[in-house]
């Protein structure tokens, strides 16, 4: 099968070469924002549409012909995806103008005649040459460059996105048991909780940052606007963001590898992140964990070595379901850690009783869908890692059940 992925390396352009990318980020910004302001008004004037390219700015603006011709027809093709996409869905809404100060400074460009080549030590791309980066993993022999797309950070470092395309070989599906499915349900204070009663340890990032970026951000508000200065302490600030960023992210792959490599089958509670963070006055927290980021990295990890990761519905009560015995506690509050079984009379640790029920129900989920693969035809769809296959005849009944089953996963 066929798959494109992205390795994303740091590049370090010399003076030269940063002059001729800021004239690229510009550039791109100035065609986009030319394009969209004369599509805007010829429909005014015309109540029609109108193509337009970038080439036909180059005769009235020649600073156009400096930069590399491929991102400009990049940014022509953004615009036009954003406007398909607004007429699509109105809720998208209408394309914008880009900022030159608010706008991320990137643009794309195409492999054309081998003008893209990756060294031991540099890139070599088109207008600029071979640059200095930092390739720290090796694009496969047999995979095809497809594009480049290079960007600017606001801390000041620069980056380049290689895509590339390669025939993948699917990995053998692995079949989990009880003993290799783990349940993980989401706790604010220490990250989540497993189904064993362990939790990782969680540094707040943002929190032992946030005295330090206080101070930052208070000079910057002190400084006038438009001067060096501000420009600098600006970038400073960036700087701290961006160091958080990093922390949190270096997290969640360290934490989201090692799961997918001891366990087959991993269940998650498809909790919303961002509900949560405005209804209850944890959106500091919350956003600081990274857990969305986390169920993401670690659904791809597992994918790509044949497992699984299920995410059981958001309305699934597993803090108030016995592990036990099953009986349900409905009175349970949110301020009750700990609560006793009326049935069975077992204590109950609230986030640990939780884990063991969402392992619980992914796996029924996930022997559920097994078994539909078994009995149905040969219709493919594909939902986080478990491969489901609809029968092609089946009836209404069948696929409310199917579908019933589905909604507990984020289908890709």
């Amino acid at each position: 099968m066929v798959r494109n992925k992205a390795y994303k390396y740091r590049i370090y352009p010399n003076a030269v070469q940063r002059v001729l990318l800021a004239k690229t980020f510009g550039s791109v910004r100035f065609v986009y924002n030319n394009m969209l302001a004369g599509k805007k008004k010829y429909y005014e004037e015309n109540k029609t549409s109108i193509i337009l390219t970038p080439a036909m700015f180059k005769d009235e603006f020649q600073f156009l012909k400096e930069v590399d011709s491929l991102a400009l027809c990049n940014a022509q093709l953004n615009l036009d995806i954003a406007y398909k996409n607004f007429f699509r869905d109105k809720k998208i809404g209408f394309p914008k103008f880009k900022s030159k100060h608010k706008d991320k400074d990137s643009y794309t460009t195409n492999m054309v005649n081998f003008n893209i080549k990756i060294f031991e030590d540099t890139i070599k791309l088109p207008k600029l040459g071979f640059i200095k980066a930092n390739i720290h993993r090796v694009i496969p022999v047999v995979a095809t460059i497809k594009a480049v797309t290079v960007s600017k950070s606001p801390s000041g470092r620069y980056f380049a996105a290689v895509l590339f395309e390669y025939e993948r070989i699917e990995p053998e599906q692995v079949v989990p048991n009880e003993v290799t499915t783990l349940g993980l349900d989401y706790s604010s204070p220490s990250f989540y909780v497993d189904n064993f009663g362990d939790s990782p340890t969680k540094s707040r990032y943002f929190r032992a940052m946030e005295i330090r970026l206080a101070r930052s951000q208070r000079k910057l508000s002190k400084k006038k606007d438009g001067s060096n200065n501000r420009s600098k302490q600006k970038q400073k600030v960036a700087i701290l963001h961006e160091k958080i960023g990093y922390q949190r992210l270096d997290f969640v792959h360290k934490g989201s590898r090692k799961i997918a490599n001891s366990f087959d089958l991993v269940c998650v509670e498809d909790i919303n992140l961002r509900g949560m963070a405005g209804a209850l006055k944890l959106g500091k927290s919350t956003n600081d964990n990274g857990f969305g980021l986390f169920r993401t990295l670690l659904a791809y990890k597992l994918e790509e070595q044949g497992k699984s990761l299920i995410k059981v519905g958001k309305f699934y009560a597993s803090s108030k379901t016995c592990s036990h015995c099953g009986q349900i506690y409905k009175g349970l509050s949110l301020s009750e850690r700990t609560w006793t079984c009326e049935s069975c009379g077992t204590v109950h640790e609230r986030d640990l009783n939780a884990a063991l029920n969402i392992k619980k129900e992914g796996l029924r989920i996930y022997l559920a869908l097994q078994n539909e693969i078994s009995t149905a035809g040969t219709a493919e769809s594909k939902a986080c890692g478990v491969l489901v296959r609809l029968p092609k005849m089946a009836t209404s009944k069948k696929r409310r059940t199917v579908n019933q089953e589905a909604r507990y996963f984020n289908a890709e």
